[in-house]
């Protein structure tokens, strides 16, 4: 049974990929973004839950993040939690409902929200070669049992480095795009 399988090296890289945008949605760019609090955990009854477990986050203005508790005996937690995230929010709460003004960032978190736009990149880039290397190893083993020729299995490495070109070009894009949202504000 042949140990290379395209798809799945597809499959793998594209979920780098994916990873990589959900990282970026999490770096702030000065506009109010829903997902800025998905890291953010709240300790209530007794354990650590995502506060989108006990809240809904929505963005009523473009500097501006609402998050509606839904037990009210948690707002205390879930502002603290918010407080300590380290996202440089001042939560203003009103007893019902905790308002998140987006302050502007300045030219220096710019600069480190860009270098740690590229650290997210390079770290997609990674993954994406090792599970290249991943695909090549499968098909050196598929042409040592005699499952593919040498022809077959040079043929299949051009594939698997032309599926990597296509997915750090993807990686490169995306940190370009996310480079221009930073330092364009």
């Amino acid at each position: 049974m042949a140990k290379y399988d395209k798809a799945d090296l597809e499959r793998r890289m594209e979920g780098a990929v994916e990873s990589l945008k959900s990282d970026f949605s999490g770096l702030r760019t000065g506009r109010a973004n829903v997902t800025l609090l998905d890291p953010v955990t709240v300790e209530v009854y007794g354990s650590q839950m995502p506060l989108n477990q006990v809240a809904s986050v929505s963005a009523p203005e473009p500097r501006m993040l609402s998050v509606q508790v839904w037990d009210k005996s948690n707002i205390q937690p879930v502002e603290k939690a918010i407080r300590s995230a380290g996202l440089g929010l001042n939560p203003i709460n009103d007893g019902n409902t905790i308002r998140l003004p987006i302050p502007d960032l300045t030219e220096e978190r710019r600069k480190e929200l860009a270098k740690l736009a590229g650290t997210y990149a390079e770290n997609a880039r990674i993954a994406i070669r090792n599970v290249r290397r991943d695909g090549n190893d499968a098909l050196k083993e598929d042409e040592k049992k005699k499952e593919i020729s040498e022809d077959d299995r040079k043929r299949g490495e051009e594939e698997v480095q032309k599926l990597t070109d296509r997915m750090i070009k993807s990686v490169d894009e995306e940190l370009a795009r996310k480079e221009k949202d930073i330092l364009s504000q």
